[in-house]
């Protein structure tokens, strides 16, 4: 079961893929255009005055341009600095969501290349030196933005300044071609521009701009991840919390699908740079001149570009580049990260929202079926291995019980993997969220018989205000976890109930209930010690 090098990926398989990968959340009502003057604070950021919008307990400026539009000449271009404005501009409403295709549904691309804003959520009132979480967001790189995520909660409890972030997605943020130079990885460059800003503005909306602290889900997670192991990111902040997207995430071949080739989302840089070239053939612009290629690609429109195909064939991060230097697992095992203290997280049952799209087509009735799915991922030697360590006695169903090798072998072991190769050398609290009757607000439909339990990004609307309704237990463990991210943020300190995540392997597991947050043995309980064997070059 050695790492095989991934193949080409089907666009019609990794577009649903895409699709669960990102968060559907409610963005937030802005109703700055009613508000009186006196809800309507003025704060002069570095490049010009933003009026935001009181909201009792907190405040927002939204819609703060942090670099100028990538577009015409400066489409795949590395960001360049917004321009500068001198009368008050109007900060009460989320600027334009970068171009993707539809989170749910059919539907042509949306949003807008002019689209590098930001959020700034802060609590009401004076106050100064406030801890900083900048927060990216998931969605597979090819969907989500910042505004779908409304952090009051975080900011209020925690007494900080969060910041949300949209960045270049899909063909627009992650191409690469000879005539650039390589793959720039200009999505993450757009999050170090947004860094960049924070560095410069934090002090000006109350906050400490030398107490940043990262946070993101799924592709957020795999951000913070190569900024974690990113040169050009030293120094633009402090602290880091991955959610469900480790330096190591995977997915086996033909986990979910038939066609389904491995996931594996840091990719090379000489493979993106060939899927350019063949991508830039296929629109009629392939040029003998390195100028007039670009000339080409950027005269494309782009609903051209934002085809299901280009923006899933754009959707991985590649490395070898000025920005990530080597493959960020290796980074990490070899101690090649910038030294922050982290959380790192996962959620008990990650892969079955993902599974469950696919079970009508491609179900998992019975043992039998048990078994060969197990044989065509993983292959026929390991059948025996992994069905004694998952029988399918021990679960409701044999669709359960595939779900649980998925997520133990393509999330919860790679995360606690990392977790015990950053742990060398700074401190690190591992997570698990094991609440089995989180809300479902992601729009997805229920599968008869196979609930979603804690599944991957279910954590959400425990930290941001999200359409899903909580539970008087939830909504305290709602409390719980928005004040461990808040303090972590302030001090890089945990409570004395969370040990340190280690050689013993301690994970502290979130659920509801005075008893349902406790300690387990994470490496133990997910048999991480036999996916690790697995996990060889």
């Amino acid at each position: 079961m050695s790492r095989a090098r991934p193949a080409r990926r089907p666009a019609a398989v990794w577009c649903a893929l895409a699709l669960l990968l990102t968060a559907v959340a409610a963005g937030p009502a802005s109703a700055a255009a009613d508000a009186p003057a006196a809800d309507r604070p003025v704060v002069e950021t570095d490049r010009g005055p933003v009026r935001g919008t009181t909201h009792g307990t907190y405040r927002t400026f939204e819609g703060i341009p942090y670099a100028a539009p990538p577009t015409g000449p400066l489409r795949w271009r590395l960001p360049q600095p917004a321009a500068r404005w001198t009368a008050v501009r109007d900060a009460g409403a989320p600027g334009a969501r970068c171009v993707q295709l539809p989170p749910i549904g059919p539907g042509g691309p949306g949003g807008s290349e002019d689209c590098l804003y930001l959020n700034v959520t802060t609590p009401a009132g004076s106050g100064t030196g406030r801890p900083v979480m900048v927060w990216f967001h998931g969605g597979g790189f090819v969907n989500g933005a910042g505004d779908l995520y409304r952090p009051e909660r975080l900011a209020v409890r925690g007494d900080a300044v969060v910041v949300t972030v949209n960045y270049r997605l899909g063909i627009f943020g992650l191409f690469g071609h000879p005539a650039l130079g390589g793959a720039p990885d200009f999505a993450l460059a757009d999050q170090q521009a947004a860094l960049r800003w924070v560095r410069s503005n934090a002090a000006r909306f109350g906050g400490d701009p030398s107490a940043v602290t990262l946070f993101g889900e799924s592709a957020g997670g795999l951000s913070v991840c190569a900024h974690l192991t990113s040169p050009a990111s030293g120094g633009l902040f402090r602290r880091a919390i991955l959610q469900s997207g480790s330096c190591s995430t995977t997915m086996p071949p033909r986990s979910l699908l038939p066609t389904m080739a491995r996931y594996e989302p840091f990719v090379s840089e000489r493979r993106t740079v060939a899927d350019g070239v063949a991508t830039a053939a296929g629109l009629g612009c392939d040029r003998p001149e390195p100028g007039a290629v670009l000339d080409c690609l950027r005269g494309k429109d782009a609903a051209t570009l934002a085809t299901p195909e280009l923006m899933q064939r754009f959707s991985l991060v590649s490395y070898g580049n000025a920005l990530l230097l080597e493959e960020p697992r290796r980074a990490l095992q070899g101690g090649r990260f910038h030294r922050v203290p982290v959380i790192e997280g996962v959620n008990r049952d990650e892969m079955r929202i993902f599974l469950g799209q696919g079970l009508a087509a491609f179900p998992v009735p019975d043992e039998a079926a048990y078994r060969a799915r197990v044989k065509r991922s993983f292959g026929a030697a390991a059948v025996p291995a992994v069905t004694s360590r998952y029988p399918v006695a021990a679960y409701p169903t044999p669709a359960l019980a595939w779900a649980a090798v998925l997520s133990d072998t393509s999330f919860i072991c790679p995360a606690l993997r990392d977790g015990r190769a950053l742990a060398r050398y700074v401190p690190v609290h591992a997570y698990r969220f094991s609440d089995r009757d989180a809300p479902n607000f992601t729009g997805l439909p229920e599968v008869a018989g196979f609930p979603y339990g804690a599944s991957h990004g279910f954590e959400l609307p425990y930290l941001f205000t999200m359409d899903a309704a909580l539970t008087a237990p939830q909504r305290a463990l709602s409390e719980r976890m928005t004040g461990h991210w808040t303090a972590f943020a302030r001090t890089g300190g945990l409570p004395a109930g969370w040990p340190a995540f280690g050689s013993a392997g301690s994970v502290l597991s979130f659920a509801p209930g005075a008893d349902g947050t406790h300690v387990v043995d994470g490496p133990t309980e997910h048999h991480c010690a036999f996916w690790d064997a697995q996990d060889t070059p």
